[in-house]
């Protein structure tokens, strides 16, 4: 008996989740900085949609990384988008987590605005791909990320796009190798 109630409170409680107004975004975004509004370049590039699962895939809890904060969008042409891989592990080129520019400048100041600790990838290959119409994303602001007891990146403002499906969602890509290159 106690076990049928509970399985009612939890499908009420299932239900209500789902018919949830589309507003598609995460509940506590108190301590995430940053926005979920697409940039204005990319902005007639995409529609907001409803996909609860997309969006709870993508969000992490304080210190453990993935994002903060998130809005789902589907694609409806065709938009550029870049990651920094480890080449050292061929399998994640088409890894989970992108962005809307390529990256330049300092190494460690793209670490702490993606909250890329050292330990997951040393960032010596770029992959620039397209992106196809008709893929879901998520875009948001990076969550907190502990790499070590030395090292914990905050929250960022940057945003950052998930693929939950990199290799199905992007086509013509372009590999390109990392320089050292000291100033």
């Amino acid at each position: 008996m106690i076990r049928k109630a509970l399985l009612g409170a939890l499908m009420v409680t299932l239900q209500a989740c789902t018919s949830a107004p589309v507003d598609n975004e995460t509940t506590d975004a108190a301590e995430c900085v940053g926005s979920t509004a697409l940039p204005s370049a990319w902005a007639d590039k995409f529609v907001a949609v409803d996909d609860p699962a997309l969006l709870a895939s993508s969000l992490g809890q304080p210190l453990e990384g993935k994002l903060c904060q998130g809005k789902v969008y589907q694609a409806t042409e065709g938009v550029t988008v870049y990651r920094a891989w480890n080449s050292t592990n061929p399998h994640s080129q088409f890894g989970h987590w992108w962005a809307l520019s390529q990256p330049s400048g300092l190494v460690a100041d793209y670490r702490q605005d993606y909250e890329i600790c050292y330990q997951w990838s040393p960032l010596d290959k770029l992959v620039q791909c397209t992106l196809q119409p008709g893929a879901k994303v998520v875009v948001g602001n990076g969550q907190s990320a502990k790499c070590s007891e030395y090292l914990t990146y905050p929250t960022s403002s940057a945003q950052q796009v998930y693929l939950q499906e990199a290799e199905q969602a992007v086509q013509h890509c372009q590999t390109f190798d990392a320089v050292l290159r000291w100033q």
